[in-house]
């Protein structure tokens, strides 16, 4: 306006992106990183599919190794990871973007001195999250544990792993409501079975996308060398530990627990104390009594759990075998 002194605001215009902060990760094989040929072979077929073109998702039981396995993956990629962890609140926002406050600009003219003209302009102010990060800087994504989002939180996936387009709904307004994605844009998911606690069926059409590697337990030689290179212990302790991990994941119904995560953590115990994987050795009864009792594992006898003396008795039982074996006095 003019004459008046007064200003005028204009409507709400088209939102503008904030400056984004960097949330990415450069991958690096690990030193402890057991590539054993069991391993090697599920490293070699996704990194088949990813570069076909086809996004990759390890499925599995928990504690199998497939989040490291994932970024070993995608360390043979030679692009940035950007990481989501699969979340029950998460909605479409906390994968493409909001919102966050205004932006908002005024302009005063008052060349004639008796003539004094104000405009504003208010606009929303977008900020991009990780999945439109990674789409728009042909990031790798790795989403961890997704069946723990809600299905209709990874709508938005559809169009970027079926068309190669991001749908930005709230950018229409400034002709940013569709974005093509980069070409060395990769996805690789991980999930647990469906019947874990927190985790939800997801839509048939974002698993028609994927290409499922079953991600199980690992066979024996390949538990004890990931056992000893990640705990630090010698061959023939990570053989004990592993043997006894493994007798005792058959106890129960549909049971996977103990996993590989039970040998590394008794192991390194057992390395940081400087104790043995030996019967005689009783910090080591008491560490795999406290992490190898599993209370999902349904063994009882007049409401009381067996599972404290079945942990003693195959301890026993594969701590003598141990200790038969060249270099077992060693562990």
């Amino acid at each position: 306006m003019s004459g008046n002194g007064l200003g005028s605001c204009a409507e709400a215009g088209a939102p503008v992106r904030a400056p984004v902060g960097v949330d990415r990760v450069w991958p690096e094989a690990s030193e402890t990183f057991v590539a054993t040929p069991d391993v090697q072979g599920l490293a070699e077929r996704a990194l088949r599919y990813l570069r076909a073109g086809y996004p990759v998702h390890f499925s599995g039981p928990a504690g199998t190794g497939k989040t490291t396995l994932a970024f070993h993956v995608a360390s043979q990629l030679g692009r940035p990871v950007t990481l989501i962890h699969g979340d029950d609140e998460f909605g479409t926002s906390d994968l493409l973007g909001s919102d966050h406050g205004y932006r908002r600009s005024r302009v005063v003219d008052n060349f004639i001195h008796s003539v004094l003209k104000t405009e504003e302009e208010m606009k929303t102010l977008w900020t991009d999250n990780r999945l439109t990060t990674a789409c728009r800087n042909g990031d790798t994504l790795i989403y961890d544990e997704f069946t723990r989002s809600r299905p209709e939180a990874n709508n938005a996936l559809l169009s970027v792993l079926g068309e190669r387009i991001l749908n930005l709904p709230k950018l229409r307004r400034n002709g940013e409501g569709y974005m093509e994605v980069h070409p060395e844009f990769h996805a690789i998911f991980t999930s647990n079975p469906e019947e874990y606690a927190g985790v939800h069926k997801t839509q048939d059409a974002l698993m028609d996308r994927l290409i499922t590697i079953r991600a199980g337990h690992y066979d024996r030689a390949t538990e004890i060398a990931i056992t000893a290179a990640r705990a630090g212990i010698p061959d023939a302790a990570a053989e004990v530990i592993v043997d006894i991990v493994r007798e005792l994941r058959s106890i129960g119904v549909n049971n996977h627990r103990p996993t590989i995560r039970a040998c590394i953590a008794i192991g390194r115990i057992l390395a940081s104390s400087d104790a043995h994987a030996r019967w005689d050795d009783p910090l080591f009864r008491l560490v795999c009594r406290d992490i190898l009792n599993i209370d999902t594992a349904k063994v009882t006898c007049g409401g009381e759990s067996l599972m404290p003396k079945k942990i003693d008795e195959v301890v026993r039982r594969m701590s003598a075998s141990g200790m038969k074996r060249p270099g077992g006095r060693k562990g």
